[in-house]
């Protein structure tokens, strides 16, 4: 168990920290302002709302409504308790911990159903490895890596494991009792009518998937010999971990290279991943052997502004790479590479056949636009020696230079294509006028086609993340600004507090104010990321985080106190009895009771002259 972190402890952990260094792993930060601006973790969004002040260290979306400090961030990603996630924070920063504060960080909570089918991972991800590197069984799979040309220093990297013939996972998990639903569940076995379950992964070279936190969440198994009825690479099936469409492999290791290198590299395979790491190129990722999903491009976007694509050279890889691109168009704001390797290899084998040094050169001399790509793309299997076929290439090819804004890129594209073909670059810019002209107007017709769609109230109303607010009141926005500045301004704090029986209207502010109180007798400055810690409650910390990111004053003068401190004790008590007494009046006249409708109107015409004459004074 791990012992609690005294609170000096965890103030050392913090101050050490910057909340954007701790952040900026995960999400790609932009200075707007004060503040830094990025895509949130929490949702998928299109526009920054997710917001990060290094002056208060602390997060805030405006859209999910998020917030907290670095400790909040890591609990509510990573889903960490917070003794854990105050580990983790000091391991980033570099900040010593008692071993009595310390537990595997990386480890999720044991009692979670989460946390126990990774650790049903993690451990099988260990029995996969040992048996690869420690024993006679695992040894033809230790030679088919070895002549892959990987280094047993990238093996041990990766914890790349074999699965057996033999069938030792189960029996592995009957020794140590492991629940026998949960092993159901983890998608490490196949199940039979029977009930009896045996290892879905046998005679395999065993690569596991990580999340994008570091914990194993799946495996994928490729055969050591191929086998007519046997997939080639199999992977764990879906389950409460693992989502293919969310995953991406090696995302957790190569976060630090891409925003390092402003850049990542999709390749196509779990191969030429981890062959181009230990080439250094450590900023490669590959999808789960599908085309990419809109969610892993989301989880890019957060990360970098620039994708690579090295997909295969060959036939199906080149196909592959036409895909991703028309996806990558549609569907995100990245901007494109692809690296074309020569002679129809795949990176795996480039860097078998030229070494290292030679591979990481091709990466970036074999660099070029999207454009170029689709261009040659359009070539394939053209007889481009006949009129017929030359005439059909630059139908094609016309939509793809249409799409080229920048005026020098697009000159040179022409130029090429006028040289080759020998034509007159006039008449190609005539075209390519005319398909400008065609695809706008239909953009036009089809903005015409949803404003009309528009007119048609629809059936349901568009469900989005952000939460239209209701108006506030004047009473609460005095309540939240009064307790603004009564944790930013001692003064006002000492002169509120002496206010004869001051309480706030509002339960929320109140405690956060009687909180406040116990705060102030043991620290002597107010900083809200300390503060959250302090006040524990979810529904309050957020509260706070919001005063936070959305009251931004220098200053705030003794009238406009005494003017929140009105509103709050003489308005709202005024308001709160009329508003009594006037349903009482409206219960009256039902009931037809004349005379508690005389006393009625008395004592409201009374409250109203008590409120004219508080706003006079």
């Amino acid at each position: 168990m791990m012992a609690k972190i005294p609170e000096e402890v965890i103030e050392t952990v913090r101050t050490a920290t910057n909340i954007a260094d701790v952040v900026g792993q995960y999400v790609q930060l932009k200075k707007s302002g004060k503040n830094l601006f990025g895509l949130c973790p929490f949702h998928e969004e299109r526009t920054p709302s997710f917001s990060v002040s290094e002056d208060k260290q602390i997060f805030h979306c405006f859209s999910c409504g998020r917030g907290g400090n670095v400790f909040k961030f890591l609990m509510e990603l990573e889903h960490v308790s917070f003794p854990e996630a105050v580990v983790k924070v000091a391991d980033f920063s570099h900040v010593d911990l008692d071993s009595e504060y310390r537990q595997d960080a990386n480890a999720p909570a044991a009692n979670s159903k989460t946390g126990q089918l990774i650790a049903l991972h993690e451990q099988a991800a260990k029995l996969y490895h040992h048996i690869l590197v420690n024993t006679e069984m695992g040894q033809p799979a230790l030679d088919y890596l070895h002549n892959r040309g990987l280094t047993d220093a990238t093996i041990e990297t990766y914890q790349l494991g074999f699965a057996p013939s033999q069938r030792l996972l189960k029996p592995f998990f009957d020794q140590r009792q492991a629940d026998y639903q949960l092993l159901r569940q983890s998608g490490l076995f196949i199940e039979n009518q029977q009930g009896e379950l045996r290892d879905r992964f046998t005679a395999r070279v065993m690569f596991p998937l990580r999340n994008a936190s570091g914990h194993v969440a799946a495996f994928s198994g490729r055969v050591l010999q191929k086998q007519e009825d046997q997939p080639k690479y199999l992977n764990s099936p879906e389950t409460a971990l693992f989502t293919k469409s969310r995953l991406l492999f090696n995302f957790d290791l190569a976060r630090p290279a891409i925003r390092e290198a402003g850049e990542v590299t999709l390749f196509e395979g779990y191969m030429d991943v981890i062959s181009a790491a230990q080439a250094g190129v450590l900023n490669g990722i590959a999808s789960m052997g599908t085309s990419l999903t809109t969610e892993q491009i989301y989880a890019i976007e957060r990360t970098t502004d620039h994708l690579n694509i090295c997909y295969d050279g060959d036939t199906p890889g080149q196909r592959a790479t036409q895909r991703a691109i028309g996806l990558l168009r549609e569907h995100s704001h990245l901007a494109l590479s692809v690296i074309q390797l020569p002679e129809g290899q795949d990176p795996d084998e480039y860097r078998r056949a030229h070494g290292d040094e030679g591979f990481r050169q091709v990466m970036q001399s074999a660099k070029e636009t999207p454009i170029r790509f689709q261009l040659r793309y359009l070539r394939r299997d053209r007889a481009l020696e006949t009129d017929s076929e030359r005439l059909a290439y630059l139908n094609d090819a016309m939509p793809l230079l249409a799409q080229v804004k920048e005026p020098v890129a697009l000159d040179l594209y022409l130029n090429q294509l006028a040289t080759e073909f020998h034509l007159d670059k006039d008449a190609l810019v005539a075209q390519l006028k005319q398909v400008r002209q065609q695809a706008a107007a239909q953009v036009e017709r089809h903005r015409y086609q949803e404003t009309a769609a528009s007119r048609t109230p629809p059936t349901a109303p568009n469900v989005t993340v952000r939460q239209q607010r209701r108006p506030m009141t004047r009473l609460e926005r005095a309540e939240r600004y009064l307790l603004y500045w009564l944790l930013h301004d001692r003064n006002v704090w000492a002169k509120v507090s002496s206010v004869p029986n001051f309480c706030f209207v509002h339960d929320d502010y109140q405690v956060i104010y009687t909180l406040a109180q116990g705060y102030f007798q043991t620290h002597q400055v107010y900083q809200s990321a300390q503060f959250t810690d302090f006040i524990q409650e979810e529904r309050l910390q957020q509260l706070v985080i919001e005063l936070e990111t959305t009251i931004s004053l220098a200053a705030v003068t003794p009238q406009e106190i005494d003017d929140y401190l009105t509103v709050i004790m003489d308005e709202a008590p005024l308001d709160a009895k009329l508003r009594d007494k006037k349903r009482a009046l409206s219960e009256a006249t039902r009931l037809g009771d004349a005379d508690q409708q005389r006393q009625l109107v008395i004592e409201i015409v009374q409250l109203e002259q008590q409120r004219q004459a508080n706003k006079q004074v």
